[in-house]
């Protein structure tokens, strides 16, 4: 939900030994300061030393987007994509087109894959994967867009 450029890790105190720092800069410095205008002398001791230069405008979004699903709460956007995501399993299961099992918002369906072009031509976003077809289901999804993709797939 957050635009690109934003990212968020949280790493283990253990985990911190292990990982490489990759994009090392004055940021993940122990002295910041210290290392404003040429190599990282000594990384910081923290989790810290993987920061990277923030890309400001792309975190004002993120505000936003966070704020907006703090709003609608999780356990609601949660149910409300595998809510989408089972009634599309129904359909798909009523047309003989059984699903991969789960309960996930994310739905493959094996050998459908080769639909994806004809699907794309009547507005639906799928993809193919591995010539399964691939439906995700979002916040921004609704009943009619699942009912669009069974009407597809129905002729």
């Amino acid at each position: 939900m957050c635009p690109r450029g934003t990212s968020f890790l949280t790493v283990t105190e253990e985990a911190q030994e292990s990982l490489p720092v990759l994009y090392a800069g004055r940021l993940s410095a122990e002295d910041p300061w210290d290392s404003s205008y040429g190599p990282v002398r000594r990384l910081a001791i923290s989790a810290r030393r993987f920061d990277e230069a923030v890309s400001f405008l792309a975190y004002h979004g993120a505000e936003a987007s966070l704020a907006l699903v703090a709003e609608a709460g999780v356990d609601a956007l949660h149910g409300h994509a595998t809510g989408l995501a089972a009634r599309f399993r129904d359909g798909l299961a009523a047309l003989g087109h059984p699903a991969v099992p789960g309960t996930s918002a994310v739905v493959a369906v094996p050998r459908l894959g080769d639909r994806v072009p004809e699907l794309a031509r009547a507005g639906v976003v799928v993809s193919n994967r591995a010539g399964n077809l691939r439906a995700a289901f979002h916040l921004y999804n609704t009943e009619a867009d699942v009912d669009r993709v069974l009407d597809v797939l129905a002729r």
